[in-house]
């Protein structure tokens, strides 16, 4: 169950607590839905390569492309949401996912379908950041640890339930084909939350002195320098790393920097630039964004290669599969709730244990694939593995909305969109990466033939990879705990 967030819900002075739970779930409804549709497309990968006869270039711009619509467009859906408020673009938002949604259900060839993501994710970026600038500009400090642990906790649900809800979704013996209703659930689910949005949500406060100008030079350059480094890592390693995928890499380069000369130099004119550069002045905002990127570097992929190791390589279907995740996301949901109290009477240290018990999990995991002389196949195999992926969904719980909330602890209510924005894109875009990097070498290592591959050396590799992205939150962990300390002094 969500914890209540009694401002959210005042309607006169006069806090519901009833309300506020409604208003903190349609909130964070957003992360889950577009969590869940990030991750569910794996699972129903055989069945779309199968009904609509996708290769594998187009598989992963049906993956890819909604991670780069949603990745590239977050930081202007925060900036709108600074401008035009943020209850608005939330519901525009909720409703044009639930119409792309559909379309994705209804589509008839694999072109429509990647057209279709790609809408999806645009959609997504328009709603997803306005998620923690409504939590950072109207909810009091004392309800904020609350309120993050909800949010964490739905993105963390969200990106489990793609496995296990997709997993049953696929497996129906509905008229429906189970890859379209995996879409089709979205409709009414985002139809209610528009609706609910439209009439519950904050409404917007106006800033004084803000200024109502927008930055598409800005904005373009972001979603041009996050697609030139997102296409050629995720479609690189498919197709050989030919020479357009090393261009695209080396002109990203250049259209970073020309996009951040821009955005001072507007700045300085007292222009509104799309990614406010302020806030990276702030320790906390800077040590919260590095740790959250290296958090999402390592979820993101030990999400993509786990479903590869228990679909193929320990030969579970889709539903069994994604009931080992279950466990998992059980724990990862409760000691979320948890870690707000925890947070409340250690303060930072929870962040530390947090990502410490991360890192024991995945240590546990490469040792038992790693020593395990081969797996065999089918359910006993799993069941260290999900002993294990406890540990990790543990970890996870503590750390994911910690984070948020050491990065946003000193934003103003005036930039929350603009923080939102630059923190929800560098998360995705570290998850994307993760996906695409940690994937490419956990291929690398699986060989040409993957029917004849050894997945548990595989894995193995690739949760080493991710065990040193967690020692680095660990790290900067550590350094959140010492700038906390010298805030309390």
């Amino acid at each position: 169950m969500l914890p209540a967030v009694p401002s959210l819900a005042a309607r006169d002075g006069k806090p519901s607590a009833h309300g506020s739970l409604l208003v903190l779930s349609v909130l964070v409804s957003a992360m889950f839905i577009v969590q869940f549709d990030f991750f569910v497309v794996n699972v129903a990968a055989p069945s779309l390569e199968r009904d609509l006869h996708v290769g594998a270039g187009t598989l992963e711009l049906v993956v890819g492309g909604y991670a780069f619509a949603f990745a590239s467009g977050m930081i202007t859906g925060g900036r709108l949401g600074d401008l035009y408020g943020h209850r608005r673009l939330f519901a525009v938002g909720m409703v044009a996912f639930a119409a792309a949604s559909l379309l994705c259900g209804i589509t008839a060839t694999a072109g429509q379908l990647v057209a279709a993501r790609l809408v999806q994710g645009a959609a997504g970026a328009l709603m997803v950041p306005q998620v923690l600038a409504v939590i950072t500009a109207h909810v009091p400090a004392a309800a904020k640890p609350r309120a993050l642990a909800a949010y964490g906790m739905a993105g963390g649900l969200g990106s489990i339930a793609g496995q296990v809800l997709g997993g049953a979704l696929l497996q129906t013996h509905l008229p429906v084909p189970g890859w379209r209703l995996i879409f089709l659930v979205n409709v009414p689910v985002c139809a209610l939350a528009a609706l609910l949005a439209a009439r519950r949500l904050p409404a917007p406060v106006p800033a004084p002195g803000r200024t109502t100008g927008l930055d598409p030079v800005g904005a373009a350059g972001v979603c041009l320098t996050l697609v030139l480094i997102l296409l050629p890592l995720s479609l690189g390693h498919a197709s050989g790393w030919p020479a357009w995928s090393w261009t695209c890499l080396g002109a990203a380069v250049p259209v970073a920097v020309g996009t951040l000369l821009w955005e001072r130099a507007l700045a300085r004119r007292s222009g509104s630039p799309v990614l406010d550069l302020t806030l990276f002045r702030s320790p906390s905002f800077r040590s919260g964004l590095v740790a959250g990127v290296a958090f999402q570097l390592y979820f993101g992929s030990f999400m993509f290669t786990l479903t590869l190791l228990l679909q193929s390589g320990l030969g579970l279907g889709p539903a069994a599969a994604g009931l080992a995740f279950a466990p998992m996301g059980l724990l990862f949901a409760t000691s979320s709730l948890l870690g707000r109290s925890l947070g409340n009477r250690y303060g930072t240290t929870v962040l530390v244990v947090g990502s410490a018990t991360t890192g024991t999990g995945l240590l546990l995991l490469t040792m038992l694939l790693h020593f395990s002389d081969g797996f065999s196949d089918g359910p006993v195999a799993v069941l260290p593995v999900v002993l294990c992926l406890c540990l990790v969904g543990c970890g996870n719980g503590l750390v994911l909305p910690a984070l948020i909330g050491a990065a946003l602890v000193r934003v103003r209510p005036a930039k929350a969109g603009a923080a939102s924005g630059v923190l929800t894109t560098t998360q995705q875009f570290a998850s994307s990466a993760g996906v695409a990097v940690v994937g490419a070498v956990f291929f690398a290592v699986l060989g040409a033939d993957p029917s004849a591959g050894d997945y548990a050396h595989a894995m193995t590799v690739s949760a080493l990879i991710d065990l040193a992205l967690v020692a680095a939150v660990l790290c900067r962990c550590w350094t959140i705990r010492r700038l906390a300390g010298r805030a309390g002094a």
